[in-house]
């Protein structure tokens, strides 16, 4: 899988994860899925992936408290270590979405003082068919951005990220 999404989706992400840190940021990508050409060959053919296409983001409060925390049987109350999305929130963002004839496509959330690779808390409770992004942000700055997908045995995978050229782009 690949994910498409613009210097300025990244931007954003990034400028959100620094402005709650120590805390988690999370948020929404809104867009749609698209068969694309993945540009390798195989077999004398053109590979073709699914892309998931960023055309929007949705920032969301971090909504992890002590009660998320019980019901989900995990350990950590602290926004510095784990991320909820409200199902209120989640639902006006698919609201959203649907009014603007697209779809939830991915989650992103930041890692303060941590890798950009996903937890083992975040894999239990991710989805499938969402690209989940994580922003690396290290003592305030955002240094690492990367996307993951789940694979068929529910582990991630990491995804192929495509800039996406804007389309008034001068060529």
């Amino acid at each position: 899988m690949t994910l498409s999404l613009s210097t300025a989706h990244i931007q954003a992400m990034n400028a959100h994860a620094e402005r709650t840190y120590p805390e988690e940021c999370c948020g929404l990508m809104l867009g749609h899925i698209q068969e694309g050409d993945t540009g390798f060959v195989q077999m004398n053919q053109l590979a073709k992936s699914p892309v998931r296409v960023v055309t929007a983001l949705y920032p969301v409060e971090n909504s992890w408290d002590q009660q998320v925390a019980t019901d989900l049987q995990d350990e950590s109350s602290s926004k510095t270590r784990r991320y909820a999305i409200a199902p209120e929130e989640m639902l006006k963002a698919m609201q959203d979405a649907r009014r603007r004839n697209l779809a939830i496509i991915g989650i992103y959330h930041s890692h303060p003082d941590h890798p950009a690779v996903p937890s083992e808390c975040d894999r239990r409770l991710a989805w499938q068919h969402y690209s989940y992004s994580i922003i690396s942000v290290q003592q305030g700055k955002a240094r690492e951005f990367y996307s993951w997908c789940l694979d068929a045995n529910h582990q991630f995978q990491p995804e192929l990220i495509q800039e996406a050229i804007p389309h008034n782009a001068v060529l």
